[in-house]
């Protein structure tokens, strides 16, 4: 019974045995969520400090804006192309698997639609600095954080070597700090899953899940498909190493993202993980990791691909290849943008639906299994993470 003593093994026995419960006793576990709760507010606790602990020592340790520029470089460019292969993956998918049959938009509402102000450009520069950064810090806004610790760290290179100094070992021991707690938090693990796993099972209910049965597979079909084979690809040929080894000794990070549904939420186990058992150098994992956490959307772009094109078919609306590869640009360009913005998922989902001339309604039928799917969604998101972090680290060392 030693493999018991495994936290994995245990983590996957709460996700069988949360939908068990979450079956058998749907009153029960409804009323338990609060244990869900307090372990990803635990999590979430780790974020603002470690993220901006992590930035700061990563960039420092780089020595130079020369050294960033190239990193940064490498970051935006990988996360932006397994973005958009995901993206193309599923428009592949939806034009061999065809799913969904013409229905009537009418008596459909989706009321939550109406809450949400008209995307804008200048809106989303602007939220990306802050105005505050303590409000920032206070409230978790995550590209406001990394964009202050970027310009901190930027300018600790003009300081004296004793300041530089003082500021490093400060932020070295509070991310140090982090670390230590985020253990103790990973260890409550299997309890936490179990309990998020059974509410989402006893609110949504099996019957909601098996009448949308099609579309949920072609979503978890693409997702799988981009998480065991695209991104093994790329690390193959970017990284030379064997991509199963790896990511079987990161899948830690990707089975926390599937039973929280929160990227920023598993930041703190992603960082311990690629470092501990990824052989990923703290610098690369604590400047690319926390960017991907907030900018890297590769399993909510190829969900909302699909949920785009399920609708169209819903709706009657013929998509050529044409407005198809338009379409993912789209989401490609979103993704990397509006990732700043709350309901970052729901918020890019009106926008294109606007933007194609699809009612809005629809959404009323996918919005049942939007929690399912957001677990498998945010898994893939961290997985590319822990790819592209574990490239652009060996690319780093290559280089040196």
């Amino acid at each position: 019974m030693h493999y018991l003593k495994s936290l994995n093994v245990q983590v996957f026995l709460g996700i069988l045995l949360g939908i068990s419960f979450g079956i058998i006793a749907p009153d029960i576990a409804l009323e338990q969520k609060l244990i869900g709760d307090i372990f990803v507010n635990l999590l979430k606790m780790l974020v603002v400090p470690l993220v901006f602990a992590s930035i700061y020592t990563a960039l420092t340790g780089l020595d130079s804006a020369e050294k960033l520029k190239d990193i940064g470089l490498k970051t935006i460019g990988l996360y932006l192309l397994t973005t958009a292969l995901s993206v193309f993956l599923a428009i592949l998918v939806m034009n061999i698997f065809p799913i969904g049959e013409p229905i009537s938009s009418a008596g459909l509402e989706y009321a939550k639609a109406s809450e949400i102000k008209p995307f804008s450009f200048h809106d989303m520069i602007i939220s990306f600095i802050p105005t505050n950064p303590f409000n920032a810090l206070a409230s978790g806004y995550m590209m406001q954080v990394i964009v202050f610790a970027i310009f901190l760290a930027l300018a600790s290179f003009k300081l004296e070597q004793r300041h530089q100094e003082l500021l490093f070992d400060l932020f070295t021991s509070i991310n140090e700090a982090m670390f230590h707690i985020a253990k103790w938090v990973i260890n409550l693990t299997p309890i936490g899953v179990f309990s998020l796993i059974s509410y989402i099972i006893a609110k949504q209910g099996i019957d909601v899940i098996l009448g949308l049965w099609q579309y949920i597979l072609v979503v978890l079909g693409v997702i799988i498909l981009h998480g065991i084979v695209t991104l093994p690809l790329l690390l193959t040929f970017f990284a030379k190493i064997n991509p199963y080894h790896y990511l079987n000794a990161v899948k830690e990070s990707s089975i926390m993202a599937f039973s929280t549904a929160s990227s920023a939420a598993t930041l703190p186990v992603s960082l311990r993980v690629v470092q501990e058992k990824g052989g990923v150098s703290r610098d690369s994992a604590g400047f690319v990791l926390p960017l991907g956490a907030t900018v890297s959307m590769d399993g909510t772009a190829a969900y909302l691909t699909i949920a785009v094109l399920y609708i169209a078919n819903l709706a009657g609306l013929t998509m050529t290849l044409g407005d198809q590869l338009l379409l993912g640009v789209t989401v490609v360009a979103l993704s990397v943008g509006v990732a700043a913005l709350p309901s970052a998922s729901l918020v890019m989902m009106v926008v294109i639906l606007n933007q194609v001339g699809l009612p809005v309604e629809y959404l009323a039928i996918i919005v049942a299994v939007d929690r399912i799917l957001d677990m498998a969604r945010t898994s893939l998101n961290v997985t590319s993470d822990l790819v592209v972090t574990k490239i652009v680290d060996v690319l780093t060392k290559k280089k040196m």
